[in-house]
């Protein structure tokens, strides 16, 4: 191939660049992660539009230096859908006195021009944006994570606690793995305070603690995380971002944030059963179409 190929995405020319370059160790190059983000489209935009996007790029592949990219360049094509917001994200907060431009992936087009940034990673917020404004927040999300001496496998024990607990304060949970060790719980919500969420999900993340505390932490500290499962219930803070569903990872295989079954979850006995690949997921959106569709269409009031 070329160095430079220049292609149509749905309607709009693009100059593509280096697509014969690996990106990670198993060779796949940035044609096929293109080819990933184009055909994968369908069941990913409506989880991506109206959400700030932060990128991961790995310009020299996975094992290269990675970088963190919130604010639009001058380079990003003048047709891309940007939205400028105050707040230095999670670490300066929310009200923190800095502008970022951010990019919104809302066509085909938009999703190609990201990958060929080598932006694997697709990081999102639980809220959009409405007429250029920051709206409350409209999902709920745990992020399980292994400590030490733990995996996914034991992450798919505490999820499925956490659905008895949601189901009975009327919310409809959805699970996804997080394409690395852990996964995440979420639910579509309506609420009308930004705090809300993460309140709640404290509160619910403690009692497990408390409930078994050789098992599961709420606790940040990597110390206490040893043969347990942390509960992050902070991702549900505004400032912060979550790995959005069916985004790629920039991990040694090209593994995916994917939308699994419960009854994947409950049948769960080895890491490897909730592993997915570029591949795999395609296969998956073919036969079962979007198992993440009901965050978005089934959002139920947020108990107080």
């Amino acid at each position: 191939m070329g160095s430079r190929v220049k292609v149509k995405a749905g309607g709009r020319t693009l100059t593509l660049s280096n697509l014969d370059k690996p990106l990670y160790p198993d060779g796949t190059a940035k044609s096929e992660v293109i080819a990933y983000y184009s055909r994968i489209t369908p069941f990913l935009m409506p989880h991506l539009r109206g959400r700030p996007v932060t990128f991961v790029r790995f310009p020299n592949g996975v094992h290269g230096q990675k970088f963190f990219q919130k604010n639009t360049d001058a380079s990003a094509p003048e047709w891309l859908p940007t939205v400028s917001l105050r707040g230095g994200g999670s670490r300066r907060g929310a009200d923190a006195d800095e502008v970022v431009r951010y990019a919104l992936l809302e066509e085909l087009a938009a999703l190609v021009w990201a990958a060929n940034l080598a932006a694997l990673e697709l990081h999102v917020r639980q809220w959009t944006v409405v007429g250029g404004a920051r709206s409350l927040p409209n999902r709920l999300v745990f992020d399980l994570d292994p400590g030490p001496g733990t995996t996914i496998v034991e992450c798919a024990r505490v999820a499925e606690r956490l659905r008895e607990v949601l189901v009975a304060d009327g919310l409809i949970p959805v699970a996804t793995t997080s394409g690395s060790k852990g996964m995440q719980i979420y639910a579509g919500i309506e609420t009308t305070s930004a705090q809300a969420p993460s309140a709640y999900a404290r509160t619910i993340a403690t009692a497990f603690e408390q409930e078994t505390p050789q098992l599961v932490t709420a606790t940040m500290a990597k110390a206490r995380r040893d043969g347990k499962v942390f509960i992050d219930w902070s991702q549900n803070n505004i400032a912060k971002t979550t790995i959005s569903p069916y985004s790629l990872r920039g991990r040694d295989a090209p593994t995916v944030a994917t939308p699994v079954a419960w009854d994947e979850v409950r049948g769960c006995r080895e890491p490897e059963q909730l592993m997915f690949a570029a591949d795999d997921v395609l296969d998956r959106t073919a036969d079962h179409g979007d198992l993440f569709a009901p965050v978005e269409h089934d959002r139920a009031a947020l108990p107080r």
